[in-house]
């Protein structure tokens, strides 16, 4: 007899007429390596011996608990034997599995180590009814909150791979009696939420008998059980406050979970005899799938797998016969209900996990074609008639070289492959050199053909080297490719045809006349001194439009601080004299200077009709001023002192050139360097006003009055002599702030300058942030893709002050085809659809922050409205022709959103082609200018898309997957980050990559 006092864990396990497995299920026990265990059997009322048989292995062995109760299902079976239980640990084993010899010896370390409930699990395998083991099936990785979000959707882990406390059972409660199938994924779901830490244990430990008859169990069962558990785990959700979905989150909504079970236990049953209709109709809504293709792609081979039981997920494809229908059934249902083109996504991500598990195997599913080829021994390879994607892989003495992924046109030949080869995979070197003659007649040709890049390279210098080497390899390539054979039905044949066909069907569209480009600034030339710099600046009239409501309201709030009673008043850097005319109206005398020569003559001109104003060049840093002043005016000057101690030498002398009692008044900006805690400029000047203030307040005699302070810039008048108290009057500065001077205008707390960032930082990465409306009204249904402009302000200052510039797509294709480090902080602005407010809402808060942006364009619907948003209530309207030519000449970029804004992944090859080559040409021809990028309406791209695109002339593309662009991802599928109008502005810090950032 073999005993056990005190035992570690008790395993519970539920026998229903398990006469046949009990015995092998209990020896694994009896066999572990570990002995100090308890096992109780529940007999659930059996009508075959399975009594008998567990009463006599525990007549032997008084670790092993028999007990009986009235058939009333596995999960009161379970509950019973827990109550008998002696252990504290405790495992759930069904009678016909089994475990390893090292289960209890591995897993009981890990339950007993922390704490908290740990729950240790395992990996397992099936075993076929004939015994052979299929592949290890691994869970996932369910730590932190991996869990709950995990087993709200499905069961992760197998019933007997688990230990866990038995208090933690008694507080959840338990089994849930009422369900008939998913009980322990009920359990475990509840352990989670219930706070439990789950950790994996990387070792294969427990086996899983598929029995026949019963291999995918009942689907009716299995999917009504699965709309409870889930609906449960909703329930726990919003209890938890955990109420984000969708891709991007990790967390499937219920509907999707739901669909995920019922496609399981159709593809597990895999019987065409079976009332999909009946099943569908137990799910209280059918789902959308797009954005879960990968999900259900796994789902449905693994259902397959598990009902077949293949040696191999790739071994399917040696009788497709008895799964093919099935597995279109259930693409065909889900695509009923979900957005077009998703089906196909499907079939493309099964085709690729069959292909991942053998690069060897070639097979055809549905419209995906895979090949498998040696470069040593290529042949003509025909076109499966529904293929139009092709995935080929290609080996060169036995190692795999490459893989090609896109669209198909028509039957390889060794010339089109050579080509894939070369061109796609970049393997042309792992290819053989044909016989010599011919080779070498055909690199005589091409080499005659390229002459001229031969003649330019010898009458141009530098790296003649690479360039040669460049010339030789690309004319040996295309001997190669003169060499192979080809006909006219091949894929590059047929493309060729493809492309003459959309070439001539694109219609003629006007040409604008060469757009006016934008004003380029010129450059200073290098100054021998102070006066020629100030030379320069005044070459055009107004060089900082004085006339502006934002300079016309600072000139009024300094002639407010200017006391009545002036006699003598003198002005430093009058430039052309515009508030020289002012204040020579509210003073007896004014003498007004400037260092400009230029600026002088212009203010002489504009303020002819004072007989009380004397106008002359002086350099107040290196001459004398005007003595016995009562009122000395110098503004927006003082910060282009080149240091403290020559801005202290000025203060002294404007000190100095005062009369006792008389007034200094200065008005200058905030300058984010000397203030960086506040709005301010972020001009490149050393100090601004905070300095300013701060030296003239040191000088002798001298004491502060009055202030004037604005968000951008302070007005202080001073005395010279004593003051009582100080006043301080807080007034706004003049609205509209021009472009030119908002674009320097850093708001809020201290940040990160762009100097600082290009000269500190350097990234692989870039944010490319996704928008698509800037407007406060829209329909309901809409508002995640509607953000309010003030919101988008917010956002584009928070941009600004944290020291990221905008790139556009043609700048990001040149950093990313570079493969350095990106400097700084860059991010790509990106909207979709181009919307009128666009231009009414978006721009100017852009151009305000000194940033640029792409918008992509609906080609055939400019002018019009979304109409494509019909369904939600009334479409937004689209900018025009002449609006789009307009922000294109002001240095917005624009690029293709297909034509019709279809998705592509719903529409044939060819039509994909002619609608991408019709937009981009509709652009260019309207713009005057090169179009490189594309943005497919709803990011429906596919296989086919990149290669479909790069036909079509374009360089970069973009899609909605969620993510950083870096250098690793294919150029026409780069990522983007949604910013939705339906969240808080304080998650824009946290999409970006600065979580708890100050936004405001």
């Amino acid at each position: 007899m073999v005993t056990a006092t005190a035992p570690e864990i008790s395993f519970l396990i539920a026998a229903y007429n398990a006469g046949e497995t009990l015995a092998e299920c209990l020896a694994s026990l009896q066999w572990q390596s570990r002995s100090n265990w308890q096992a109780v059997v529940v007999d659930d009322g059996s009508s075959d011996r399975t009594w008998e048989i567990v009463q006599g292995i525990a007549a032997g062995d008084s670790r092993i608990v028999a007990a009986r109760q009235p058939n009333a299902g596995a999960a009161a079976a379970r509950n019973h034997a827990a109550r008998l239980a002696a252990a504290p640990l405790l495992c759930m084993l069904d009678a016909d599995d089994w475990l390893d010899p090292s289960f209890i010896e591995i897993m009981l370390p890990v339950a007993g180590d922390a704490s908290l409930p740990v729950i240790p699990h395992c990996a397992y395998r099936r075993v076929a009814p004939d015994g052979r083991l299929m592949p290890v099936e691994q869970p996932p990785i369910l730590t932190g909150d991996n869990a709950r979000r995990e087993f709200s959707s499905f069961c992760a882990i197998a019933i007997h791979t688990a230990v866990f406390p038995k208090s933690l059972f008694e507080r959840v409660g338990g089994m849930d009696e009422s369900l008939q199938t998913g009980e322990e994924w009920d359990l475990w779901l509840r352990m989670a939420f219930s706070g439990a830490e789950f950790r994996r244990v990387d070792k294969c430990l427990a086996f899983y008998r598929m029995k026949p008859g019963s291999l995918s169990g009942d689907p009716m069962k299995l999917v009504r059980d699965a709309v409870r558990v889930t609906t449960k785990a909703q329930a726990l959700k919003v209890q938890e406050g955990l109420t984000a979905e969708g891709p991007e989150t990790g967390w499937i909504p219920p509907a999707v979970s739901q669909l995920r079970m019922l496609v399981w236990a159709i593809a597990a049953k895999h019987d065409p005899t079976l009332d999909v209709a009946a099943l569908a109709a137990l799910l209280p809504e059918m789902p959308d799938a797009v954005g879960y293709e990968s999900l259900f792609a796994g789902v449905i081979l693994h259902g397959l797998q598990t009902g077949l039981l293949p040696d191999r997920a790739d071994d399917l494809m040696d009788a497709p016969d008895k799964w093919w229908p099935t597995f279109l059934l259930l693409v065909q249902l889900i695509q009923r209900h979900s957005f077009p083109g998703t089906g196909r996504k499907i079939l493309e991500a099964a085709a690729w996990q069959i292909s991942a598990g053998n690069l060897r195997r070639s097979f055809t599913l549905g419209n995906i074609q895979v090949v498998s080829v040696e470069l040593g021994a290529l042949s003509r390879i025909p076109k499966a008639e529904q293929a139009d994607t092709l995935i080929m892989h290609a080996f060169a003495r036995g190692q795999h070289v490459g893989s090609f992924v896109g669209p198909f046109w028509g039957d390889l030949s060794i010339r089109a492959q050579i080509r894939l080869i070369m061109r796609e995979m970049q393997a042309g070197e792992h290819l053989q050199t044909p016989p010599p003659l011919p080779y070498l007649s055909s690199w005589t040709k091409e080499a005659l053909r390229g002459y001229r890049a031969f003649g330019g390279l010898i009458i141009r210098s530098g790296r003649r080297r690479g360039r040669l080497e460049k010339i030789l390899v690309g004319i040996g390539r295309n001997a190669i490719l003169a060499c192979a054979p080809g006909d006219g039905e091949d894929n590059d044949s047929r493309l060729s045809e493809i492309l003459r066909a959309a070439e001539r069907g694109l219609t003629p569209q006007p040409q604008k006349p060469s757009r006016a480009q934008p004003e380029q600034r010129k450059e200073a030339p290098a100054a021998r001194s102070e006066e020629e710099y100030w030379e320069h600046i005044f070459e055009r009239p107004d060089p900082w439009n004085y006339l502006s409501v934002y300079e016309q309201v600072k000139y009024a709030q300094t002639l407010s601080l200017i006391p009545e009673g002036i006699e003598t008043a003198l002005e430093l850097a009058c430039a052309e004299g515009i508030f020289t005319d002012k204040l020579a109206q509210k003073v007896g005398r004014l003498t007004a200077t400037d260092i400009s020569h230029r600026a002088i003559d212009r203010a002489i001109a504009r303020c002819s009709g004072h007989d009380n104003l004397e106008l002359g060049v002086l350099d107040f840093v290196k001459d004398d001023l005007p003595p016995d002043q009562d009122l000395v005016v110098c503004s927006e000057v003082l910060y282009y002192m080149k240091d403290e101690q020559m801005l202290a030498a000025v203060c002294r002398k404007m000190a100095a050139a005062l009369r006792p009692g008389g007034c200094l008044v200065t008005a200058h900006a905030h300058i984010r360097r000397d203030e960086p805690n506040r709005t301010a400029f972020d001009w490149g000047h050393p100090f601004g006003v905070g300095t300013i203030k701060r030296v003239l307040a040191q000088q002798a005699g001298l004491a502060l009055e009055e202030t004037i302070d604005t968000d951008l810039y302070a007005i202080h008048r001073f005395k010279k002599g004593a003051v009582a108290h100080p006043t301080l009057r807080i007034e706004p500065h003049g609205t509209p702030v021009e472009d030119d001077v908002a674009k320097h205008i850093i708001c809020g707390p201290a940040g990160v300058a762009r100097e600082a960032a290009w000269t500190s930082e350097v990234t692989t990465s870039v944010p490319i942030l996704m928008y698509h409306r800037i407007a406060e009204d829209g329909p309901a249904a809409l508002q995640r893709f509607r953000t309010p402009p003030e919101i988008f302000r917010k956002q584009m200052q928070f941009l600004r002050r944290q020291g990221y510039y905008a790139v556009t797509a043609p700048t990001l294709l040149n950093l990313f085809r570079s493969g350095k480090p990106i400097q700084g902080r860059p991010v790509m602005l990106t909207f979709d659809d181009a919307y009128l407010d666009f231009l009414a809402n978006a721009f100017p808060i852009l151009a305000e922050n000194d940033l640029s942006a792409d918008v992509f364009v609906v080609t055939d619907k400019v002018g019009g409205q979304s109409d494509w948003d019909h369904g939600y209530g009334e479409p937004a309207a689209l900018m025009s022709w002449t609006d789009i030519q307009t922000l294109h000449q002001k240095g917005i970029r624009f690029g293709s959103h297909l034509a019709s804004h279809r998705p592509a992944s719903g529409m044939e090859s060819q039509a994909v082609l002619a609608e991408a080559m019709s937009s981009r040409n509709a652009l260019q021809s309207r713009l005057g200018a090169g179009v490189d990028s594309i943005a497919l309406p709803y990011g429906a791209t596919d296989f086919r898309a990149p290669g479909i695109l790069a036909l079509a002339g374009y360089r970069i593309g973009f899609t909605t997957r969620p993510g950083k662009a870096t250098f690793t991802d294919n150029l026409f599928a780069l990522p983007r980050l949604e910013v939705r109008g339906d969240r808080p502005l304080e998650a824009f810090p946290e999409l970006i990559g600065l979580p708890g950032a100050y936004i405001g």
